[in-house]
């Protein structure tokens, strides 16, 4: 599932510069932190999923964006003079984006589970990230990836492989929006000091989902047993995952850090196994498997070539 912060995905565009680089077992804070965050994160989708009987996909999506909004800003407090028309641009474009990828993803797992949703929407990065390198190697990573699709959409019974023909759609168009929100992620991170561009997009995101979500829940949104796993959807899948990166990148290099999310698939899977009980298939786990195998391989040449330039 995608996150709510300007992190670096399985196609990293930015990253603090000069990250301290811990040798050793002292590297294991960092990796946990982040694998921690991933947990997070994926375990706030599967409650998400939980929450939609009650508010439908448009509502969660909703309350989450909502609630992580004015987290957000009751904690950076960004200020709002002093940008230009192309800063203000840039920003809510970054939400337009983070609010379509979260309004596709959770219409994708409403219709699919979690773990080959996730799997095609990562697509969507990996996509990124061989556009970005354009070397032949990526390729190889690009046909890989499509070998895990075609395995996950080579078996079981109707549509693609079982899974509904709307919720596979609705992942690849989130993966296509999370390339956008990683493009714009990196923008606004360069014209916004800290995380106040964030706030601001998160801000918009919340305000060109409400709308929607009001729609389609109206006043089941009040109730407070829903709007309290809201907030809890909220602060798993974008404030308490946001807060663990920084952390991480703090003291990982930035490619370590884009290995690791790599594997999001696989806590996806988990998460829908162990949370709402949904089966994965050896077929379904080897898919996965090769797409985070293929999305590890894009991070690793794209470090390679990195280094290169710079020697």
């Amino acid at each position: 599932m995608p996150r709510s912060a300007p992190a670096v995905s399985a196609a990293p565009t930015s990253a603090p510069s000069r990250p301290e680089r811990p040798h050793g077992p002292s590297r294991l804070g960092p990796v946990g932190l982040v694998i921690a965050a991933g947990i997070s994160v994926q375990f706030g989708a599967a409650i998400a999923v939980m929450l939609m009987p009650r508010a439908g996909a448009a509502g969660v999506v909703a309350l989450r964006l909502a609630a992580a909004a004015v987290v957000l800003l009751a904690v950076c407090r960004p200020r709002l003079r002093g940008y230009s028309r192309a800063d203000w641009g840039t920003v809510i474009a970054f939400g337009i984006a983070m609010a379509g990828m979260n309004g596709l993803f959770y219409q994708a797992i409403d219709r699919i589970p979690l773990g080959p949703a996730v799997t095609l929407e990562v697509l969507g990065p990996l996509a990124l990230s061989v556009v970005v390198a354009r070397r032949l190697s990526s390729l190889l990573w690009a046909g890989l990836a499509l070998a895990g699709v075609a395995l996950l959409s080579g078996h079981g019974g109707g549509g693609f492989g079982g899974l509904d023909p709307a919720g596979a759609a609705f992942a690849v168009g989130a993966g296509a929006m999370w390339a956008a929100y990683i493009v714009f992620s990196a923008r606004t991170g360069r014209r916004f000091p800290q995380a106040d561009g964030l706030a601001l997009a998160m801000a918009v995101a919340a305000v060109l989902s409400l709308p929607l979500g009001i729609a389609e829940a109206g006043t089941a949104l009040l109730v407070p047993g829903t709007l309290l796993l809201g907030v809890g959807v909220a602060l798993l899948s974008s404030v308490l995952p946001y807060t663990l990166e920084l952390l991480a990148l703090r003291r990982l290099p930035a490619p370590t850090f884009a290995v690791l999310m790599s594997l999001e698939p696989a806590i996806a899977a988990l998460a829908g196994l162990f949370v709402l009980h949904q089966a994965m298939s050896w077929t379904d786990a080897a898919a996965i498997a090769l797409v985070i195998a293929a999305s590890m391989g894009a991070v690793r040449a794209q470090t390679r070539d990195r280094v290169r330039a710079e020697a």
